[in-house]
């Protein structure tokens, strides 16, 4: 039928000139069928990929047919506020009122309500991530300057202390002082290196621990009776003697060129004041010997004490690490707190004896104490080496798909950086996330398998027994690299239904969907806001059966932040 056989009532803008592609904004909402007769052709016009955003062809902010000064958008819009004028012009102002007007007309009314509903929806998570961003700002800038202008008053006021009464048993103050910065000299502040490419691997976000010099500066600010002498220096002195010491330990790290962090200058000296404040006046008056004598009770005061000065480093260690980063605080205080049992135990027993020994038996068993801490820091730089070289070499071998063009370059990295972030939003401790990144790495392992490659490598669009296919196909090859089998397993199950999935699974899967959409085949072309939005909805409606809800919402926070890729 052509258009002079079914002419359009008076009165409206409903020409099939303006119907075409050029009306479907975007796929808003589908066409509804004409249930009096067929539907007039549409205008022979440009196909879907010649069309803009707004609906217009060749126009990326929308409108109507050429050379027309209305269009789609505003009789959409129209419909939307005024729809009984609409329904009058639609049926010439009499009554005469054809199906296949309403129906158009109830179709535009649809379209301009979803277009209206999703751009304040847009208008509203961009204005809450501006003051998301801004609060966070504030908190970071006012937590970094708390933490470095306490102990930086601090540091000048016991320095000017020192200076002016003088140092009391230079002896035991030259011993510390020499522990600490040895110890800080010996630090390697640098964390092992990434992965080759810049991208994917987070190394341990804490760097290398400085046990000698923090067992010193604890020692020396619990150190109560000097070979059986009373101690006389007070708190005053003893931070003086751990800030000259830690910036006497950074010349040598700073000649060689290495970066020092002064966030760890700054922690020790408050732990260190925290320590003295809460020992040296209770000892020096006497109180301290009253109450608990010199047997067991003291020694369970002490451990007491380096318990909670460890609790007190850990929380500044996470509260600056969250204003360099715009990490949630949780879970880095708790990355914190899980490594206390290891290094930090063995740092506060040897303050404690350090402080023991050193009250009966003089200075010499300070360099005898300190050994076991030297091969403590040793073997960490090791362990730190050896576990830097393995994730390279499972980053190369994540990188065999993108070298035989079944992946885009990058892809692998990409998806274990958000995958790792995602996993730290949701409270995962460190051993998990290696395992997660492993598995993120080598998620794309079993294209390798296919004959002809999948385009772009991405696997989400294809059907699900295909993807679980590659899963089996991936899991098999990993088991053979000798990771842990929880790696395998991850792979193996990532084309399950996310309710069978392990949490590492599901936020592969998740992660993996989201790159695709963002930068694949479906992002069309879009730009980048736009394709991120299309693509967390598109999961956000697959939450039935593949994607994780609380994974999905853990990836849109982190997105929102856009600081899962800075290092810490």
């Amino acid at each position: 039928m052509s258009p002079a056989e079914h002419p359009t009532p008076p009165g409206t803008n409903d020409s099939p000139q303006a119907s075409g592609p050029a009306d479907d904004e975007s796929g808003d909402a589908p066409a509804t069928p004409d249930r009096a007769g067929p539907v007039p052709p549409a205008h022979p016009g440009p196909g879907p990929a010649d069309v803009g955003v707004g609906g217009a062809p060749g126009a990326p902010g929308g409108g109507g047919a050429p050379g027309r000064p209305g269009g789609a958008r505003e009789r959409d819009e129209g419909a939307a506020r005024w729809p009984g004028r609409a329904i009058r012009s639609a049926s010439g102002g009499g009554g005469h009122r054809t199906p296949y007007a309403l129906a158009r007309l109830a179709e535009r009314h649809a379209r301009a309500l979803h277009r209206d509903r999703r751009q304040r929806a847009e208008i509203a998570a961009v204005r809450e991530e501006g003051r998301g961003r801004i609060s966070r700002g504030r908190y970071g800038g006012l937590t970094v300057v708390a933490v470095y202008g306490a102990a930086g008053a601090l540091a000048v006021v016991a320095l000017v202390w020192t200076e002016w009464h003088g140092v009391r048993q230079a002896q035991a103050a030259l011993a510390f002082g020499a522990l600490i910065a040895v110890g800080e000299a010996i630090r390697c502040v640098e964390a092992p290196p990434a992965l080759p490419g810049g991208g994917g691997g987070v190394p341990d976000p804490r760097g290398e621990p400085a046990p000698l010099a923090a067992a010193g500066a604890l020692g020396y600010a619990l150190l109560g009776r000097l070979g059986g002498e009373p101690a006389s220096h007070g708190v005053l002195q003893a931070v003086a003697v751990v800030v000259a010491a830690s910036l006497a330990g950074l010349v040598a790290p700073l000649a060689f060129g290495c970066p020092v962090d002064p966030g760890h200058t700054a922690r020790r000296v408050l732990t260190a004041a925290f320590a003295a404040v809460c020992f040296q006046p209770l000892h020096r008056t006497g109180r301290l010997a009253d109450w608990l004598g010199h047997g067991p009770s003291l020694v369970g005061y002490l451990l007491v004490l380096l318990a909670l000065t460890a609790l007190c480093d850990a929380v500044l260690a996470a509260a600056l690490a969250r204003a360099r980063t715009g990490w949630p605080y949780g879970p880095l205080l708790r990355d914190e707190l899980r490594s206390l049992p290891g290094v930090g135990a063995a740092v506060c027993a040897t303050a404690a004896v350090m402080a023991l020994t050193v009250a009966v038996a003089g200075l010499w068993p300070v360099p005898v104490l300190a050994v076991p801490l030297l091969l403590i820091q040793y073997s960490y730089r090791r362990y730190a080496g050896i576990r830097a070289t393995y994730r390279q070499t499972i980053a190369s071998l994540a990188r065999s798909t993108e070298i035989a063009g079944y992946t885009p370059t990058g892809h692998a990295r990409e998806v274990a950086g958000l995958s790792r972030a995602v996993g730290r939003e949701l409270g995962l401790s460190e051993p998990r996330l290696t395992v997660l990144e492993y598995a993120a790495l080598m998620h794309d392992i079993g294209q390798l398998s296919l004959v002809d490659p999948v385009p772009a490598g991405a696997t989400e669009p294809l059907p699900a027994a295909e993807q679980r296919k590659i899963a089996l196909l991936g899991g098999a090859v990993v088991r053979q690299t000798g990771v842990p089998a929880e790696v395998a397993l991850v792979v193996e199950r990532q084309a399950d239904p996310y309710r069978e999935q392990p949490l590492a699974a599901r936020i592969v899967r998740a992660v993996n969907a989201y790159t695709e959409l963002v930068s694949g085949p479906a992002a069309g072309g879009a730009a980048a806001g736009a394709a991120a939005l299309r693509a967390l909805e598109r999961l956000r409606l697959a939450t039935a059966r593949d994607f994780d809800p609380v994974v999905v919402e853990a990836l849109a926070t982190v997105l929102s932040r856009g600081v899962y890729g800075r290092p810490r």
